[in-house]
């Protein structure tokens, strides 16, 4: 077997063992498999990272057929660093709610499982309609995972994901369907540069884009999602932030360099809906009356520092290079960090019955540890050390600071301004949560225990990690920039040189 054709075994493994732990009554099983599956395509993404390292990107079609007609998978360093991230987030994610008990609902192990088939594909697919199906492999399990327990605000928060997410995936489809009636190809490799320059296709694309910016909860379509995720539970919050909006940020990145040629025409509105999507997720946390909707904003607000640099690529060059790596850089810090931060409010839900911030107090002297992992979580998501959140915003300010022109200095601002308005949410949730008067409404016994606190201990030791040893993590952001950036090398591995259906209409 050759080295590509390990790339649908990512898909087909984790879709296979859900079918078995839908069919098991074995909970013992099904938790270990929860734990077991996400950790080999953690490993298989090492692998696929260190394999294209040096033999470059590798690419599969589904049964042999000719490129550009059968379903294609690609991989290269750029995808394999998103999949090993999303791995990690769905393994620690999967543990707590083992912990949790959440794993006692039947079919919550299957549909964790089905999800990650579905990330997996998303980031593997070199075609925009397998995009589309790995997107909706996604939202089934999703739409049974918010909403079980069948609480009453948990079916309305279902309902308004379910509606959001479906009006979306219709979006996207007609998008991908466009595309196909003005180029004849949704390869993407097939679509290189096809949307620079050229007004229908720009068109076709832009239905796509938005699409999937609704899926990453980006201003002005940001609001379902701080309505939606915290009404669920703090382990399927977790699985969720890390997931599904980060799937789409791999797609807007890949789609800006291959299909957009990086268009510097775009700058300006890219700048303008970040900027304000920033000051947006940076200060409505404040109006926010428990943690974890606090968190929601959080990762609104952690969405446009990603996507803002894709104003700052410039066409190419050192400058793209550096920009991409910022931003990749500061995907994995945010994957981590609100995951983290996520996990330890579910923690003190487990424990204290309640996530309402006006319920609780004097936790700092209650529950140090957890306070401490709370406290390091925000100092990583205002960009203090010593955690990933301070190299993740020095990066991307560096990389907005490079042009050394207007835009330079409102996207620089607009970070200072919106990093303040979110230790400001931070420490209202400190001060009302960890300071304090201690509770007499519980026993003096009763705090977080070990297990519940394990997840979120773990998550936060890695963002340690990732800052002390930041230099390495550069340079394998700089890889996964290089490989996105290595468009003649992901076109040649994914369409060979006998594709059929290679749009001829690009600039």
């Amino acid at each position: 077997m050759t080295a590509d054709a390990i790339l649908p075994i990512f898909v087909a493994l984790p879709l296979i063992i859900s079918a078995v732990t839908a069919l098991s009554p074995s909970k013992t099983l099904n938790d270990a498999l929860s734990i077991i599956i996400p950790a080999i395509n953690l490993a298989g993404g090492i692998w696929l990272y260190q394999y294209t390292g040096e033999h470059g990107t590798i690419s599969h079609t589904i049964g042999g057929y000719q490129a550009g007609v059968g379903i294609s998978f690609v991989g290269d360093q750029f995808s394999a660093i998103m999949l090993v991230t999303t791995m990690i987030v769905a393994l620690t994610a999967n543990w707590f709610a083992i912990v949790a008990g959440e794993t006692q609902a039947r079919y919550y192990t299957p549909l964790t499982l089905v999800l990650i088939t579905g990330v997996s594909g998303a980031l593997l697919t070199a075609d925009l309609f397998n995009f589309f199906v790995m997107i909706e492999v996604c939202l089934l399990p999703s739409y049974g995972l918010i909403a079980m327990t069948g609480t009453r605000h948990r079916l309305l928060s279902a309902r308004t994901f379910a509606l959001v997410n479906l009006a979306a995936s219709t979006l996207l489809v007609l998008g991908v369907g466009y595309v196909y009636g003005v180029a004849g190809a949704v390869n993407i490799a097939a679509l290189r540069g096809a949307a620079a320059g050229n007004g229908p296709m720009t068109v076709a694309m832009g239905i796509v884009v938005i699409a999937i910016a609704l899926k990453a909860g980006v201003f002005p379509v940001h609001t379902w999602l701080p309505r939606t995720y915290p009404s669920t539970s703090a382990a399927v919050m977790g699985l969720f932030s890390g997931l599904h909006t980060k799937v789409a940020v791999y797609m807007l990145y890949r789609i800006w360099v291959v299909i957009f040629d990086m268009d510097e025409r775009w700058n300006t509105l890219i700048i303008v809906i970040m900027v304000v999507s920033m000051l947006i997720g940076g200060f409505a946390g404040l109006a926010e009356s428990t943690i974890r909707r606090v968190l929601a904003y959080q990762m609104v607000n952690g969405m446009p520092f990603i996507l803002v640099m894709l104003a700052f690529t410039g066409g190419g060059g050192e400058q793209a290079r550096y920009a991409l790596a910022a931003g990749l850089l500061y995907t994995l810090h945010h994957m981590i960090t609100v995951g983290a931060l996520t996990l330890n409010s579910g923690a003190i839900e487990e424990t204290y019955g309640t996530g309402t911030m006006s319920k609780l107090s004097g936790l700092a002297r209650r529950d140090p540890i957890t306070s401490a992992v709370f406290a390091a979580g925000a100092f990583s998501i205002v960009g203090f050390p010593p955690f990933s959140g301070l190299f993740g915003k020095v990066t991307i300010m560096l990389a907005a600071a490079r042009p050394s022109d207007v835009t330079s200095w409102v996207v620089i601002g607009t970070i200072i301004v919106a990093s303040f308005g979110a230790l400001l949410s931070m420490m209202r949730v400190w001060r009302k949560v960890f300071w304090g008067r201690p509770m007499q409404h519980y026993p003096a016994a009763l705090n977080v225990r070990w297990p519940y606190l394990l997840p979120s201990l773990s998550m936060m030791l890695l963002s340690l990690a990732m800052f002390v040893l930041a230099g390495q993590m550069w340079g394998i952001t700089t890889s996964g920039a290089d490989a996105l950036l290595n468009v003649d090398q992901y076109t040649s591995a994914v369409l060979g040189t006998d594709a059929v259906g290679v749009y001829q209409g690009g600039r």
